[in-house]
């Protein structure tokens, strides 16, 4: 069983910035898709960034010029740079990595952004 480990959120102002970790610890795939998603009080959770192994990325358009998400293929590892912030980012934000036509999901981590 593949468990993600995450890290990185946390607490901070309007127009400050904060960067995102997930690892596999331990897999021997290859991730083909890895990725993160957020979800806010009473919305659904929805896509932020996706990077595919060699073959670029995907960002949704209210992260756009702000975010970036990259990727070590070799650590099976995905990271999200957040700069801008604002406080409608706050959410619970999941990585999801994906390994031979199977996802797999973070526990999700805290990113609370105050005005």
């Amino acid at each position: 069983q593949v468990q993600l480990v995450e890290s990185g959120g946390g607490l901070v102002q309007a127009g400050g910035s904060l960067r995102l970790s997930c690892a596999a610890p331990g897999s021997t795939n290859t991730a083909t898709v890895m990725g993160w998603y957020r979800q806010a009080p009473g919305k659904q959770r929805e896509l932020v960034a996706r990077i595919f192994s060699g073959r670029g990325t995907e960002y949704s358009d209210s992260v756009k010029g702000r975010f970036t998400i990259s990727g070590d293929n070799a650590k099976n590892t995905v990271y999200l740079q957040m700069d801008s912030l604002k406080p409608e980012d706050t959410a619970v934000y999941y990585c999801l990595i994906r390994f031979s036509l199977r996802n797999y999901w973070g526990e999700g981590t805290q990113v609370t952004v105050s005005s």
